[in-house]
């Protein structure tokens, strides 16, 4: 399951990450972030919008909004 389709609250970790599919500047920041692999995450909430954008992530103590594209390059696996 990619980290966009994890249910809200859920806790999960992250098994793998399509870094070609984000752009490199992008792919950065999220590694600063803590988004990679062996993190564990939830989602905090989903956008209201038809997309569902952005999603805000837990990662450790912090709150990341991420978008959707973003989340769907993160394979996940529930806890």
């Amino acid at each position: 399951m990619t980290l966009d389709l994890l249910p809200v609250g859920q806790g999960a970790r992250i098994v793998a990450v399509d870094w070609t599919a984000l752009v490199p500047e992008e792919a950065q920041r999220l590694r600063a972030l803590g988004l990679e692999e062996g993190a564990r995450v939830s989602v905090a909430h989903r956008g209201i919008l038809i997309w569902r954008d952005p999603v805000a992530v837990t990662v450790g103590r912090m709150t990341v909004a991420v978008r959707r594209v973003h989340a769907a390059a993160m394979e996940v696996e529930s806890l």
